[in-house]
């Protein structure tokens, strides 16, 4: 059915096009879809791979256009609910020449947030190889909490599926930031990887040593394997359980267009690398790449390359 696995809400983009002007002032924009569990599931499909997206849209201009794009990646609508009760998340993004753009958000009380729980046992785990997940869907509900943590049980108890998880924190969906922390290592400590931004891992674990902070996730964890801490430009660094440790760097990039999506390409990169048989270090370096096309680019995903325009990449930029 498929290989990948993902739950969480998209949500429609409006990205401004009009270049270091507030949202108050900018008047052009363009539509995407978006969502960090989105762009991997998009990212994952374009490079090959069976995926599957978990979620619920509202039978809204807003839910179609969503569902209609994730088909034209070729990423599986199976489970996929649309309900006339809730309406479809959106977001609005400036566009900056540096630095972070403004985002504000339009999401609370969502069709996603009321996801129903009996989807997750319809869900067919036979073919799954992997199953991610974020800190995002889980923060915007208590029932799309529920529903993450149902659906790792599910997934933990299946054998042969590899569990990997980015907390992409978003204080600003939480109640606090001591409730936000608690809850996402929780999230954490029952993958079998996890993928952490290097400012996540700080406030994660309160850590400023890379070695210290993968600790932090072995020592609360039996099940955690492996730890990767993204370094931006400086690339990743990799921890094993067993204590083998690699710093992989990244791609230079002459021209940063948006940053927003960076994290979720490395996810791609990484996982795909090892649906694809290639080393630790090799999967890595795809994850740096893909995150590297990412920020050229003003979609959350629209960088995200085919398997041919990634090898013209890594090889070019060797």
């Amino acid at each position: 059915m498929s290989e990948f696995l993902t739950i969480g809400e998209p949500l429609a983009l409006f990205a401004s096009t009009d270049t270091d002007q507030s949202l108050v002032d900018a008047t052009h924009f363009q539509k995407f879809a978006a969502g960090a569990e989105l762009n991997v599931s998009i990212g994952v499909s374009r490079l090959g791979h069976q995926t599957q997206y978990i979620t619920r849209l509202g039978q809204d201009p807003l839910g179609d256009f969503i569902k209609k794009q994730l088909q034209s990646a070729g990423v599986g609508i199976s489970y996929i609910d649309q309900t006339s009760a809730y309406w479809t998340g959106f977001q609005m993004k400036e566009r900056v020449s540096q630095g972070d753009p403004q985002t504000h958000y339009f999401r609370s009380g969502s069709a996603a947030a009321h996801i129903d729980s009996s989807q997750i046992t319809k869900i067919d785990l036979n073919d799954v190889k992997f199953f991610h997940y974020t800190g995002i869907f889980p923060a915007i509900s208590q029932q799309a909490l529920l529903a993450t943590q149902s659906l790792i049980s599910r997934v933990q108890a299946k054998r042969g599926v590899k569990l990997t998880f980015d907390p992409n924190l978003r204080p600003s969906l939480w109640p606090s930031k001591e409730i936000m922390i608690e809850t996402i290592n929780q999230l954490a400590f029952q993958a079998d990887v996890v993928l952490p931004g290097i400012h996540e891992a700080e406030q994660l674990t309160g850590l400023s040593d890379l070695n210290q902070m993968a600790d932090f996730y072995f020592d609360h964890s039996q099940r955690t394997e492996l730890v990767i801490i993204k370094l931006g430009a400086k690339g990743a660094f990799v921890k094993e359980r067993n204590g083998n440790v690699l710093h992989v760097n990244g791609y230079k990039v002459n021209q940063i267009v948006d940053t927003v999506g960076a994290g979720d390409g490395f996810t791609t990169g990484f996982i795909t690398g090892c649906l694809d048989g290639l080393s630790l270090e090799e999967a890595v370096r795809r994850g740096n790449a893909i995150g590297a096309l990412a920020i050229q680019s003003a979609g959350d995903n629209d960088g995200y390359p085919t398997i041919d325009e990634l090898r013209q990449y890594q090889k070019s930029s060797a």
